[in-house]
């Protein structure tokens, strides 16, 4: 079988998941992306940022000619059967659920991340070999290694530190653990690596019983969720499988979810658009609160308003566009000097400086979000609203000034005309939330400046010439953001200007596929992919159209560039379908799933071709563009 290249395309990869972190594994079985204990934590394998020094995790058979893989119906846990001339052999990996750290349960007494891999023999014989080199600090530590017993070794440098158990004898090579075999049938071989930033140098006894029942667990905590799945239009194994994309993004312990598992996988090859995506953006609230209440899990939505709630409180004007999985304000961008990025891709950056940008539609977004709350699960706290009043106050003050957009283009602020469409709906919101709840506001201040957001927008950002509304004032350049407006409940699908700014989006900011760039300057002859998140607002508005069958084709033509198990990207290469940006993008999933039940209902014939109420805000998270 011919070595698998360097750099693997973006879509070899699945992604296993604890609700804590994640890892990104090849078709090959190398684990090239980890970190530890967090998402946004220092990676410990980085080999998809660096070949060569990035560090990574390989168990796989030797000679294999064919190799298959699937997610275990319903979870996380990811197989991948490899076949020889001489015989087959399945390898499972996963994550093991564990607690997380509560005030009963306080976090030097909860079971760290373990990551467990096994291999067993199937029919004949097969050779194994693994390889696992970590390199902590994304790459830039070497750590030291050590084989305390011959099964158990333990790697340590800087503040980090791991431990490596497996069920035959390993050696110590070039900074890292090896080991090489023969299995027969039946016969297992598996190594659980496990974050122990004490470096406690204690043999660890895990048996394989004890694998077999971390599998156990695995497997059934994801069919019991994915069970739940309310979905039951077509392709719903597709639709569970990105439901299962959201579940895995998930940070459990504070509920926020994160856009990407991964930093700096390229919008462009060789380009540098390359950011970090491994936070949480509250502009996904909305969009993330209507597909998770759309599929049934209230749970997760009601987890994710929390976080919502307990990070944005304090003044209106301090409200960031991104935060931490735990709510951290300070996400300061860096580049890593010594990586050389994916397929040559640099900078390789962590953290994100668009922490720092002033989006006057995120006020939009957190209103829209707290409304879906209340009309879909009567979820709201009256204490909450003095903050909503603030952030009402504070747009219906603000909404005439230039912001840096939904796409944090850091190209100086213009009157975005989506951020001004957000303004109206923040106001909108805040006046549905005081009717619904008998709340105290300044109803007559927050009409009177909805309004005249509505006007303004109407005679500023819309371009007779274009028929379509624009990028922002002063411009004619078009913006997919725009695909919002009929969502949103800004205007009616039927309402002219709607019609032809979907049009003029079909005819210059689409590739051949019919897939969606983001605006002229992303175009056709631009710097990044088609965006996945704008092709499924364009199949949304097509539907509110009445363009049902266009829908359907053009769903089922951006489906198809999800890889084999399902998962998407951010971005679609025109033509080749290649995945390009950071893997697996929640808000592409986010984008399939609330497309699908959109598609089912008109499909179903119970579709009702005016706007939707309020509550149905998608804004999309946030993609930098320099």
């Amino acid at each position: 079988m011919t070595p698998p290249p360097a750099y693997p395309p973006i879509s070899d990869y699945a992604m296993l998941s604890d609700a804590h972190t994640a890892a990104l594994v090849s078709r090959s079985g190398s684990i090239d992306w980890l970190c530890l204990p967090r998402f946004d934590s220092p990676a410990v394998f980085a080999r998809i940022l660096d070949a060569k020094g990035g560090g990574h995790f390989e168990l796989t058979v030797v000679d294999a000619t064919h190799v298959t893989r699937r997610y275990l119906p319903g979870t996380h846990v990811l197989e991948t059967v490899f076949t020889t001339v001489g015989g087959t052999a399945t390898l499972l990996d996963f994550l093991t659920v564990h607690p997380h750290a509560t005030p009963e349960a306080p976090s030097e007494h909860v079971i760290r991340e373990r990551l467990v891999r096994l291999l067993t023999c199937d029919r004949g014989t097969v050779r194994y070999a693994m390889t696992c080199v970590p390199r902590f600090d994304y790459g830039t530590i070497v750590p030291h290694v050590a084989l305390p017993t011959p099964r158990f070794g333990t790697a340590h440098g800087g503040s980090d530190g791991l431990s490596l158990t497996t069920s035959a004898a390993m050696d110590v090579r070039g900074d890292g653990f090896v080991a090489a075999g023969l299995l027969g049938q039946g016969e297992p071989f598996f190594a659980v690596l496990r974050d122990d930033p004490r470096y406690v140098p204690a043999a660890q006894a895990i048996t394989h019983a004890q694998v077999l029942r971390w599998l156990a667990a695995a497997r059934r905590y994801g069919e019991d969720w994915s069970s739940h799945c309310a979905y039951d239009g077509p392709d719903r194994e597709r639709i569970v499988r990105s439901a299962l994309v959201l579940k895995g993004l998930t940070y459990e312990p504070s509920g926020a979810i994160v856009a990407a598992p991964t930093t700096s996988l390229p919008e462009r090859i060789g380009g540098g658009l390359n950011w970090d995506y491994r936070y949480a953006w509250p502009r996904d609230a909305a969009y993330v609160l209507n597909a998770l209440y759309a599929l049934g899990y209230s749970e997760e939505a009601q987890a994710f308003l929390h976080w919502l709630d307990w990070t944005a409180v304090g003044r209106a004007r301090d409200l960031q566009i991104v935060y931490g999985v735990g709510g951290e304000r300070r996400l300061t961008e860096s580049e890593i000097l010594g990586l050389e990025g994916y397929r040559g891709s640099r900078p390789v950056r962590i953290g994100n400086a668009a922490a720092t940008q002033f989006q006057l539609d995120v006020y939009g977004e957190i209103l829209d979000a707290v409304h879906v709350g209340v009309e879909r699960a009567g979820e709201f706290h009256p204490d909450r609203w003095r903050f909503l009043t603030r952030v009402a106050d504070f747009v219906a003050e603000h909404w005439r000034e230039p912001d840096d957009g939904i796409w944090e283009a850091r190209e100086g602020r213009r009157h975005h005309v989506h951020s001004k469409v957000m303004c109206w709906v923040a106001l909108d919101r805040a006046l549905r939330l005081a009717a619904l709840r008998g709340l105290p506001c300044d109803a007559a201040r927050w009409t009177a400046e909805r309004d005249a957001v509505h006007a303004d927008v109407l005679a500023r950002g819309f371009s007779p010439a274009r028929n379509a509304f624009v990028r922002a004032y002063d411009t004619d350049e078009l913006d997919a953001a725009n695909l919002l407006i009929p969502i949103v409940g800004f205007l009616p699908p039927d309402d002219p200007r709607i019609r032809g700014t979907v049009e003029a989006i079909q005819r210059e900011l689409t590739s051949e596929e019919g897939f969606v760039y983001r605006n002229d300057m992303h175009g056709p002859r631009g710097s990044e992919g088609t965006f996945a998140i704008c092709t499924f607002w364009l199949v949304e508005a097509l539907v509110l159209l009445g363009e049902v069958p266009r829908a359907r084709a053009l769903f089922d033509r951006v489906t198809a560039c999800a890889n084999d198990l399902g998962l998407f990207a951010e971005q679609i290469e025109a033509g080749t379908g290649a995945a390009l940006g950071n893997f697996p993008q929640a808000l592409t999933h986010i984008g399939h799933i609330l497309a699908a039940v959109r598609l089912r209902t008109a499909e179903a014939g119970t579709h009702r071709r005016e706007a939707p109420e309020a509550g149905a805000a998608r804004p999309a998270s946030a993609p930098n563009t320099p």
